[in-house]
């Protein structure tokens, strides 16, 4: 087989695994799913879990009760996921609309690292991460997946499809989703809403809770209008203080 006629064959074979996925995806059911996250061992609920759509590849985190709320389509599988945790994955079916995970505690040795600080910037945290598993970084690269001549890195490739690729960058999804929550927090923060609405206790926790800037908006807004917005999102606590908030799971025993 000349080297024309077998990138001509990978051409093909990609485009045939991926046109293969697009059936299913159109026909599935969606369906509203419900669960919370325990330790297995404790029996506690676990918080900043991620939870990964391994039919989309997109995810989110539940909240800070363990629990969370979420539509997908009928036979998705998902994966919650937390450091020091083992990965767990349920499928989920129009039968099971509330699911339970039980992540075990793992004895992977993580890299130590040495804290200097008490309180470390965003954007320090992600570069010590990003240092700390470089190796994800190399492994989920697909960005060489062409080469400049127009055809087919091989490394690309084995990245883009292999099991530690997808690993890889799955990893890289909760490095990046732990920046964008932390640069919410360097400036959304208890004081500062304390300070503009007058709430304390569970009252400020349970407002911080249903009304949480998103990290795009964190980016660009200035001190006078993070206040302005958590003024006007107060007058709408004050309307209506259950208004999004996620209600409580009740779970047959």
């Amino acid at each position: 087989m000349s080297s024309l006629e077998h990138k001509c064959f990978l051409v093909l074979f990609l485009i045939f695994v991926f046109f293969s996925f697009i059936p299913a995806r159109l026909i599935a059911q969606e369906i509203s799913v419900q669960g919370i996250v325990f330790d297995r061992d404790s029996k506690q609920r676990l918080t900043r879990v991620y939870l990964h759509n391994l039919q989309t590849g997109g995810g989110f985190y539940n909240n800070t009760r363990g629990e969370f709320s979420v539509n997908l389509s009928e036979g998705t599988f998902l994966e919650a996921s937390l450091s020091g945790y083992e990965a767990d994955t349920i499928k989920c079916t129009g039968i099971n609309n509330v699911v339970l995970f039980y992540l075990k505690r793992n004895s992977i040795q993580l890299p130590e690292v040495l804290i200097k600080d008490t309180i470390q910037s965003p954007e320090k945290k992600l570069k010590e991460n990003k240092s700390v598993y470089k190796d994800a970084y190399v492994r989920g690269n697909t960005d060489d997946i062409l080469t400049q001549q127009g055809g087919i890195g091989i490394d690309g490739l084995y990245n883009l499809f292999s099991k530690e690729g997808r690993n890889a960058r799955h990893l890289q999804r909760i490095i990046e989703g732990d920046y964008y929550q932390a640069v919410i927090n360097s400036r959304y923060t208890s004081s500062l809403v304390g300070r503009v609405t007058g709430l304390f206790g569970d009252n400020l926790v349970d407002f911080m809770q249903q009304y949480r800037p998103c990290y795009e908006f964190m980016l660009k807004a200035n001190e006078y209008e993070l206040i302005r917005w958590i003024k006007l999102n107060y007058q709408y606590y004050r309307q209506d203080p259950t208004g999004l908030r996620l209600p409580s799971l009740r779970i047959s025993q």
